[in-house]
């Protein structure tokens, strides 16, 4: 009798473990896979910052985070949609290399329809009076005196959609990497046109 062959040595298993994983990303707190490094900009200036995973779509190979549209980020995004984004889960001993290019939403259905699901409280990032990264003379969270606190109504903090956006990242690739100590495994999903599963070396 052959010997199951384990998922980590199997392409259809590998991929379906990365969905997984991004998945439970967006509903779990605690997954090592909500918070991956997004990298944009060009080769004379590479930016990179931690986003928070909001949604997933594995028929359109899609995956979103929201952002401030006064963020330096949007104007790098509109220069140069295509960016990179880190993802590493310590306990999976897993790492995603995810190539992707962007697609800014910015007060349109996508927008309404995410910020609806946003809790008043998660809304009072998009309620700083001056954009981010902004100089101040001072310590400052940016907010008015009224926002400083949890005590602002969801009415209240209908101010803040004029300042939020949905960054759709369409995945154009996905290297995964897989740490394991009897030698570890890596491979290549291509998206673009047909989808193509290469092995690589580690």
């Amino acid at each position: 009798m052959s010997e199951t062959v384990r998922y980590y040595e199997n392409s259809l298993e590998i991929e379906k473990k990365i969905w997984d994983l991004l998945s439970d990303a967006v509903k779990n707190r605690s997954s090592e896979f909500r918070t991956p490094v997004f990298i944009c900009g060009n080769e004379k200036d590479l930016d990179g910052r931690v986003v928070v995973l909001r949604k997933t779509d594995r028929q359109n190979n899609l995956i979103q985070y929201h952002s401030d549209i006064r963020s330096s980020k949007i104007e790098k995004i509109k220069k140069n949609p295509n960016c990179s984004i880190l993802f590493y889960g310590k306990e999976e001993k897993i790492q995603l290399r995810v190539k992707a290019e962007c697609e800014i939403n910015f007060d349109n259905d996508t927008t309404k329809e995410s910020w609806k699901k946003t809790g008043h409280v998660s809304r009072k990032c998009y309620l700083v009076t001056n954009g981010p990264g902004t100089k101040s003379d001072k310590p400052t969270s940016g907010l008015e005196d009224k926002f400083n606190n949890f005590d602002f109504t969801k009415q209240e903090s209908e101010a803040g959609y004029k300042n939020f956006c949905v960054i759709k990242c369409k995945i154009k690739s996905i290297e995964w990497l897989y740490l394991a100590a009897k030698g570890h495994r890596r491979a290549l999903i291509n998206f673009n046109g047909t989808k193509k599963f290469t092995w690589l070396v580690p």
